[in-house]
């Protein structure tokens, strides 16, 4: 038997390439995850950070309709629709002196987008993190299933010579290396984007603080701006 990989592919029982396909398909599970979450969190950070720089400006002027605006021409970003969700409770709900105030219907909108966010950002990485703690024990499971292609070998020949039991020692190796191929960068790709998705999150909840501070010591004084606007244009 030839030690290539080629060769060792074609001397591999049914169980044992079932294991390695599984493997392989884990592995471009990460791939396709790690490519996916990265773009996407890239294009959120970007997108954030535009959209707080045209927010600011209209947060001064407390123009809350056309903050709204702005923040639907941007889909991309989680902060878009947090803050927008926000401004549209403020301004959407009812005046009435019983209930809970403007402020804090806004504040209850902006906990709960910030837990689909939170969700939304996290897409995925429950795969990488099946995959970081699976990965070794199917590796392992093909330890076995070499061990024992080894012993078959042993029985087939009669003789516990080297050339018996070489091919199952080598595929249960190969195959038990594979699974650690795949589990170590599953983990490493988790860790790295688990801190993305955390700083952003942490990003998100400070952003939504601040709004709310601004709409409890600035949120009455935009409202009264545009009333006194309107009664401009119409005398």
């Amino acid at each position: 038997m030839d030690f290539d990989l080629g060769s060792m592919w074609e001397e591999m029982g049914f169980l044992a390439k079932a294991v390695a396909g599984t493997l392989l398909a884990m592995g471009c599970a990460t791939m396709f995850v790690a490519l996916e979450r990265g773009i996407v969190l890239w294009r959120a950070r970007v997108k954030s950070r535009a959209f707080a720089r045209a927010l600011g400006p209209l947060l001064e002027r407390g123009a809350y309709d056309e903050a709204r605006k702005t923040a639907a021409q941007y889909p991309g970003s989680p902060l878009a629709g947090l803050l927008g969700a926000g401004l549209g409770a403020y301004a959407d709900a009812p005046q009435t002196a019983f209930g809970p105030g403007r402020v804090e219907l806004a504040r209850r909108e902006l906990a709960r987008r910030l837990e689909h966010a939170g969700a939304a950002m996290r897409r995925g990485l429950g795969v990488l993190a099946s995959i970081g703690s699976v990965a070794p024990f199917v590796g392992l499971f093909g330890t076995v299933v070499g061990i024992i292609s080894a012993f078959q070998g042993i029985a087939r020949t009669g003789s516990g010579g080297i050339g018996s039991v070489a091919g199952g020692i080598a595929e249960a190796l190969v195959v038990t290396g594979l699974g650690l191929a795949v589990a170590v960068p599953a983990v490493l790709v988790f860790n790295m984007l688990s801190t993305k998705v955390d700083g952003l999150k942490l990003a998100l909840e400070t952003a939504a603080g601040e709004l709310v501070d601004h709409l409890e010591t600035r949120g009455d004084e935009g409202e009264s701006g545009r009333e006194e606007d309107h009664v401009a244009r119409a005398a």
